[in-house]
C-alpha cells in the first residue's frame, strides 16, 4: 500500500483528503517515509516550499503542491524547489487521483540494470546479486548516470546532479564517487566504477 504524506493546515480539507485517499487504497501519513507527498504552501511554521526543499535533500519521492495560491510566481517557485506537479484549490477529486496514480506509476517503474547491478531510483537502493545498500540522493544520481551511459565526463555528472549550483566543485564529486565505490565494494562489486584520466568515470 503506497503511503501518501499530507501537509495541510486546514483540518476539514485534511480530513477530506484523507478519506478520499483511504477510499482509493492509499495509506495516509504525516511524516516521511512516504511514496508521495501532498503539500500546501501556507503551513504554520515551515511553509510548503521549505518542506519540499528539505524533503528533496534526502528523497526523490513525487511531490504535488495542492494550494489555493495560484500565481505564476508561486508555481514556478514550487517547481524550482523540486515539485512534480502543482494543483490549485478547489481541486477535482478525479483529477487529483489521476495525477497521483500517474506519478506513482512513473516512480514505481524506475529500475536500472547493468551487468549484475540493479538500481532502484525511487527507493535509492542498489542491489548486487543478493545484497543491497541504501544510497544518498547524490550517489543514486551518479550511479544512474553511469548505468545509462557507461562513460560520463565529470562535467556531465556535475550538471546532472546539481545543474549549475554554486556549491559544487570537483572535490565534492570526488567525495561522492568514493563513498559510492565503498558501498559497492561492501556488496562485492569492487572496481565497478573506474576513473578515466582526464575525462571522468565509467562503469
Amino acid at each position: 500500500m503506497d503511503r501518501i504524506l499530507i501537509a495541510e493546515d486546514d483540518a476539514s480539507i485534511r480530513e477530506e483528503l484523507s478519506q478520499l485517499l483511504r477510499a482509493n487504497g492509499y495509506q495516509v501519513v504525516e511524516e516521511p517515509p512516504c511514496e508521495l507527498a501532498l503539500l500546501d504552501i501556507n503551513l504554520p511554521g515551515e511553509n510548503g516550499f521549505e518542506r519540499c526543499r528539505k524533503l528533496r535533500m534526502h528523497s526523490d519521492v513525487p511531490v504535488i503542491f495542492l494550494t489555493a495560491r495560484g500565481s505564476a510566481e508561486d508555481e514556478l517557485l514550487g517547481f524550482g524547489m523540486g515539485a512534480d506537479d502543482y494543483i490549485r484549490k478547489p481541486y477535482h477529486s478525479s483529477v487529483l487521483l489521476a495525477r497521483i496514480e500517474r506519478l506513482l506509476r512513473r516512480k514505481n517503474s524506475t529500475l536500472l540494470t547493468s551487468r549484475e547491478l540493479t538500481l532502484d531510483l525511487a527507493g535509492m537502493k542498489v542491489t548486487f546479486r543478493d545484497r543491497s545498500a541504501e544510497l544518498t540522493k547524490n550517489e543514486t544520481r551518479i550511479l544512474a548516470c553511469l548505468m545509462r551511459k557507461e562513460l560520463c565526463t565529470r562535467e556531465e555528472i556535475i550538471e546532472d546532479l546539481w545543474q549549475n549550483s554554486l556549491y559544487v566543485d570537483e572535490n565534492t564529486l570526488y567525495v561522492n564517487i568514493n563513498r559510492l565505490r565503498e558501498k559497492l565494494k561492501k556488496l562485492g562489486a569492487a572496481d565497478y566504477i573506474r576513473t578515466v584520466r582526464g575525462v571522468g568515470y565509467r562503469l
